[in-house]
């Protein structure tokens, strides 16, 4: 038998189409517009998308105003003047904050200068440590000879930007004003942009979003509507938790360095709380400078220790325990898309897109969610699992990875049971399984693998049920159900159809029913003693829809009849769809025989036909 890892046949390979390679190609060149028009168009994007970011925040502030009978252009400029202020008193008190650090940094001098010496000398000891050891092995050392090292500066006297008659001219006052103006236009430039935006959404949200929808989802206006407007509301809520949290995380920290004696420590608490919008290096981002202040303000290393302290304990209370409180474990971000994300913008759009990049990416996530033809962004980003539970089944079978699929079959056997389990999974994996039969686009040496693995995981299942299920268990039917034979389990025709059967004969006798698989080779004539099939109160025919027909199942019927005159009979067509031609074809015919879809109504009608007054089974003769 081939291994798992040989490619199928190259009959069941699919071909790519000169019209899927045009569109591929046409999707590339598409992404390659897209990434250099926001590298290109950053000076216009970046403002524009702050705008929206920050329209978020602040739409719940103006519908509060408006509830408060303000009207609404009044209540946008009050938010939005309301926002910028706060701003701006962030911008003025890390400015000052700034400032007076610099203005300290020389006195650290000494300090600094004592821990580098340390540091030195801890670095020659092991250079003489190893350069000693090297003379041991008898491979010689080398005499290393460290100097003193020489620096200059070179300074350039006053005098020299005086004119002759030592003041300072018009034209240097000039160059003095330009060259303190010059860094603060393109920021003010921004800030000014960025004002307008925000009021032009503000004021524009309906408009805006009736636009959108006009976009994305005319067809179905009002599922459109009401799915974006879910979105603003989830992210408005999204952005104002994280804001309120990451600010709280910020003053928290601000108030921890104060009272550990640490200079400038509301510079170091805004820092933290920005930071907090970059996952996973934000923290590291923020306890580099107060961790290398406390280094240079004392000449011990306690309050250095006490900086990573409290970031590392304030950190793992805030992503473990408050965050998790309030909105969930998780941004609803998959964290390999958080990093590619980060990275992204931060190429992008330099340390703005690295701020901006988890919640810009929440928006595409929002978004992919609620709009269909954009479902492929919360593929790609979110942390939903990218398969269901029975396509992950099926996979794992596919490639041979048995120990994934018993991991995947005790996570959820353990918080469900098995019946639960075989229904919502393992069965629908064996349904897609043979519909890839019925399609001849699995081939049967890979059949051949999922057969044995799927059958070494039924009957682990089947061992550790027998293990925990006999106490546990409630409901059980009569002595005579429980006796040898009364139920029977027996395959269609299908490939696959056995292990469907085995799943089923483990959930009857779970249920407390003694139920026993059989092949569906005792059925035909001349095959040995049916004597044994006498006893059945119940036969179950075992089918999945893909690897079987209604006339195959009408001949089934009639063997079982046959065989077993005084049992009952249900056709289990496993997972059928209402649709389905082949029920449809089955009830047309106006059988009695009972039908069920699912292991659970497999179980209900056992208990309802057991529940019946028992009828006697006469003795074969």
């Amino acid at each position: 038998m081939s291994s798992s890892n040989e490619q199928l046949p190259r009959a069941n390979s699919p071909q790519v189409t000169p019209t899927q390679s045009r569109t591929g190609l046409s999707a590339l060149n598409a992404m390659a517009v897209v990434v250099a028009a926001l590298y290109f168009g950053r000076e216009l994007l970046i403002p524009l998308v702050l705008a929206v970011l920050l329209a978020f925040v602040l739409a719940p502030v103006v519908v509060l105003l408006q509830r408060a009978r303000l009207p609404k252009a009044p209540a946008v400029l009050v938010a939005v003047a309301l926002a910028f202020t706060i701003i701006g008193g962030i911008g003025a008190v890390v400015g000052g904050q700034a400032t007076t650090l610099a203005a300290s940094l020389p006195s650290y001098q000494a300090t600094i200068q004592e821990k580098m010496r340390f540091l030195a000398t801890g670095t020659e000891l092991l250079e003489r440590l190893s350069i000693s050891f090297h003379s041991l092995l008898g491979s010689g050392g080398t005499e290393m000879k460290v100097g003193p090292a020489q620096t200059g500066v070179a300074v350039v006297p006053p005098s020299s930007l005086a004119e002759p008659n030592g003041g300072l001219g018009a034209s240097s006052a000039l160059v003095v004003v330009r060259t303190i103006a010059q860094p603060l236009l393109g920021p003010l430039a921004s800030v000014g942009v960025v004002v307008v935006f925000v009021i032009f959404v503000l004021l524009s949200r309906e408009d805006l979003r009736d636009r959108l929808v006009r976009l994305v989802g005319r067809q179905d206006l009002h599922r459109t509507i009401l799915a974006m407007n879910d979105a603003a509301r989830r992210l408005s809520r999204y952005f104002l938790i994280q804001l309120a949290l990451n600010s709280g995380f910020g003053a928290f920290i601000a108030a921890g360095l104060w009272i550990a004696g640490l200079p400038n420590p509301l510079l170091w608490g805004i820092l933290a709380g920005l930071t907090r919008f970059v996952p996973f290096i934000g923290s590291f981002i923020a306890v580099a400078p107060p961790f290398l202040l406390a280094l240079a303000v004392t000449p011990g290393w306690s309050l250095a220790l006490v900086v990573l302290a409290l970031f590392l304990v304030s950190d793992l209370a805030m992503g473990q325990v408050i965050e998790p409180l309030l909105y969930g474990h998780s941004t609803g971000l998959s964290p390999i898309a958080v990093i590619l994300s980060a990275a992204f913008w931060a190429f992008l759009w330099g340390p703005v897109g690295l701020l901006i990049a988890t919640p810009l990416t929440v928006c595409l996530v929002v978004i992919g969610r609620h709009v269909e033809s954009l479902a492929f962004l919360e593929v790609m980003l979110g942390d939903s699992p990218p398969l269901e539970p029975a396509e992950t089944f099926y996979q794992r079978a596919l490639e041979g990875h048995s120990k994934e699929l018993v991991a995947q079959a005790r996570r959820t056997v353990g918080g469900s049971s098995l019946a639960q389990y075989y229904d919502q999974v393992a069965m629908r994996g064996l349904a897609l399984a043979q519909a890839d039969l019925s399609r001849d686009t699995l081939a049967f040496e890979r059949l051949e693998g999922i057969h044995r693995q799927i059958g070494a995981l039924l009957s682990m299942l089947a061992a550790g049920s027998r293990d925990a299920g006999a106490q546990h268990r409630t409901g059980a039917p009569g002595p005579e159900w429980q006796a040898e034979g009364a139920v029977v389990c027996i395959p269609g025709r299908g490939q696959l159809d056995d292990l469907a059967a085995i799943m089923a004969v483990q959930v009857l006798q779970d249920a407390g029913f003694a139920a026993r698989c059989e092949s569906n080779a005792v059925l035909g004539a001349g095959r040995g003693d049916p004597t044994h099939l006498a006893n059945a109160r119940l036969c179950c025919l075992s089918v999945l829809e893909q690897g079987s027909s209604a006339s195959g199942i009408r001949y089934l019927l009639r063997r079982i009849q046959r065989q077993m005159p005084n049992a009952a009979v249900v056709v289990c067509l496993w997972h059928a769809a209402g649709t389905s031609p082949l029920l449809a074809a089955l009830r047309a015919e106006g059988s009695e025989e009972n039908i069920v879809l699912s292991l659970g109504e497999l179980v209900a009608l056992a208990r309802a036909i057991s529940a019946r007054r028992p009828q006697p089974v006469p003795s074969p003769t």
